[in-house]
This record gives C-alpha cells, sequence and structure tokens, in this order.
C-alpha cells in the first residue's frame, strides 16, 4: 500500500456517530405519518447510501409515501442532527496530527450537501479543505463522480490518495476511482463485509490511521 497525503473521509460511521439523530429524524418521520418505526439496531442497517435509499428501506412495501417521509426527515434533522450527533473517540486528535504533518483532508458523504457542509463545520471548524455531499444532478457513492472531484480539485495523485470509510460503499467508491481503500470497523457496516471488499488497510481505532 502506498503512503497516504490526500485523506477523503466519509461522514457518518467514519467522522461521527450520527445514527441516534438519523434514528430519532426517520422514526419522527414515519410516525407523523402513520408508519411503524424501526428500532435503532435496524436503522443502522438502512444507513450509507443517502436519505432517499434510508427512507426507500424503512418504507419497502409504500413507495407513494416515501416523499412526504422525506420532508417530514428533511425538517427535523434541519435541527435534530444535534441531538445525536457525535464525533467519534479520536477522530480530533487523529485530524490534528494530520494536518501537522500537512495532509490534505477532505469529507465526502453520501448525506445531503447542506447538512454535511453544516456538520463538518461546526464539529470540525477549519479543518477539511473540501466538503462536499450529495448533491443534484451528481451521482453519490459507490460512483467515483464526487471522489474524483476532490482529485481534480486539490491536484492529488491517485496513487498517494485514499478513501477512509466504514461502509462497503465507501470501498466500492476507492476501487472504481483507483485510490487507496481504508475500511474502519467502529461504524455501521460489519467487518466480515468490510473484509470481503479486500480493501487495502482495515483499520479498528481511529490512532491506527496514524501508522498508515
Amino acid at each position: 500500500m502506498h503512503s497516504v497525503d490526500g485523506w477523503i473521509f466519509d461522514l457518518d460511521g467514519t467522522l461521527v456517530d450520527s445514527l441516534p439523530a438519523i434514528a430519532m429524524g426517520l422514526n419522527h418521520a414515519l410516525a407523523s405519518e402513520g408508519h411503524p418505526v424501526y428500532e435503532e439496531v435496524t436503522v443502522r442497517s438502512f444507513i450509507g447510501d443517502g436519505i432517499e435509499m434510508l427512507i426507500a428501506r424503512a418504507l419497502p412495501d409504500h413507495p407513494e409515501g416515501r416523499a412526504a417521509v422525506f420532508e417530514r426527515f428533511r425538517d427535523w434533522y434541519i435541527n435534530g442532527w444535534r441531538l445525536g450527533t457525535v464525533v467519534y473517540p479520536g477522530i480530533d486528535y487523529v485530524l490534528q496530527t494530520l494536518q501537522t504533518r500537512g495532509a490534505v483532508l477532505a469529507v465526502l458523504s453520501n448525506k445531503p450537501h447542506r447538512f454535511t457542509v453544516e456538520i463538518v463545520e461546526s464539529l470540525f471548524p477549519g479543518v477539511f479543505d473540501v466538503v462536499l455531499g450529495q448533491r443534484d444532478g451528481v451521482p453519490h457513492k459507490p460512483d467515483p463522480a464526487g471522489l474524483r472531484e476532490i482529485l481534480e480539485h486539490e491536484s492529488w495523485i491517485a496513487k498517494t490518495s485514499g478513501m477512509i470509510g466504514d461502509s462497503t460503499v465507501d470501498l466500492e467508491t476507492a476501487l472504481h476511482a483507483g485510490i487507496t481503500s481504508i475500511a474502519v470497523t467502529w461504524g455501521y457496516h460489519d467487518r466480515a463485509r468490510l473484509e470481503a471488499m479486500k480493501p487495502d488497510a482495515i483499520v479498528q481505532r481511529a490512532e491506527d490511521l496514524l501508522e498508515l
């Protein structure tokens, strides 16, 4: 594995544990529209492909109700994300150390761009050089379009850049873009699923990233 100079992080399940807020928001939206709600552990399995897919997985048999639930979720999440989104242990230290080393840092998320930027600016002010969420007209991960946009924006070399994430979606994105794939085990996909993707590295603690 090549040494990594350009670090592209996923957000949910990698930098922050946002499951409590996502579960609260989803269940609020579902209940408001008269649908059954889910345990947090089940919502965990819905995360990774953006809000629309989150809601589709929550309402597999009611496609006609998804738009209304989406609107309810979005309206709640504008302020509600703060009720259940925390930085994972060790992440602040890792980011500060990487900055000290002169690394360039970015975020690429399937969360809507507005929320991605707000959360990153609130929890990691001044840390990241580029922050991209899901935007209209740009395919989301695992399509590598957003990742390639970051590489071009920062003039990064693919072989010395890495995508760090907790899901198979992140690893697929790295594979499609031809960059290093680094899986973290503290997020929402279990280790067996990550290992099956054969990433370039798997880390169990945030601090382990500094050894790569």
